[in-house]
């Protein structure tokens, strides 16, 4: 069983790498290492090494030769708590308070290690249950479930891909605010015209003519955007901005 928020085990850095490590995980189920769990974490290498030796004796990581570690049973159950109260606590301050979806993120992590059984409860109860957080990203359910549809990220599609853009990494404020700026939002059409090799630009045609712009995207925000691919094709030329 995962420590829960009220044993010492689960203290509040045991509770960031787990969900940390999940995050980092969440679409190829693979294994991390720890210079990139150090750099997402903000912290020393040898910090880092030294909580996975933590989360070893926990029982919360399983070590996986040459690639780093990944979440045991129990760990992914620690972590799905605690990314099911991150993102249900982003939707609640977009909702009910209505913050900018560049601000949420930076509340929740500090919000969510206070947060109750019972609060937790009552904020998805007030929310409906949803599913999804403000950047497209899956809420667990109380007992750990996940439903994620396939997506692929916008850097790795192909020219001529069509999708709809359905989830944003929440890391980065001033890409969130980027976005936001040039009014390309969820839901959003987006179809790759030309993706620059060599960490270059992904230049897309974003929205249905005649309402279509043109954006030249750089590499990493561009590996920060997720799309569902199928959506209908349009050979309308777009407007330049």
């Amino acid at each position: 069983m995962a420590p829960s928020s009220k044993d010492p085990g689960a203290s509040v850095a045991v509770q960031d790498y787990a969900k940390t490590i999940y995050v980092l995980t969440e679409h190829d189920g693979g294994a991390v290492g720890t210079t990139l769990l150090a750099e997402r974490l903000g912290v020393s290498a040898s910090s880092a090494s030294g909580m996975i030796r933590r989360l070893d004796e926990l029982g919360l990581v399983e070590h996986v030769p040459y690639r780093g570690v990944r979440l045991s049973p129990a760990g992914r159950e620690l972590a799905l708590k605690m990314v099911r109260r991150h993102r249900l606590l982003e939707l609640y301050l977009v909702k009910a308070l209505d913050l900018p979806w560049d601000q949420v993120h930076a509340e929740a992590e500090v919000l969510e290690h206070a947060l109750s059984d019972q609060l937790e409860d009552a904020i998805a109860k007030k929310l409906g249950q949803p599913e999804l957080d403000p950047h497209g990203d899956p809420i667990p359910t109380r007992d750990g479930r996940v439903s994620d549809a396939a997506t692929v990220r916008l850097d790795e599609a192909a020219p001529g891909t069509v999708g709809e853009l359905v989830r944003v990494s929440d890391t980065d404020p001033a890409m969130l605010r980027y976005l936001a700026e040039h009014a390309i939002s969820l839901g959003d059409r987006i179809e790759v015209i030309d993706r620059v090799a060599f960490g270059g630009t992904v230049a897309v045609r974003v929205g249905v003519a005649p309402d279509d712009v043109f954006e030249q995207l750089g590499e990493s925000l561009a590996a920060a955007m997720r799309i569902r691919v199928g959506a209908a094709s349009t050979d309308q030329p777009a407007t330049v901005v």
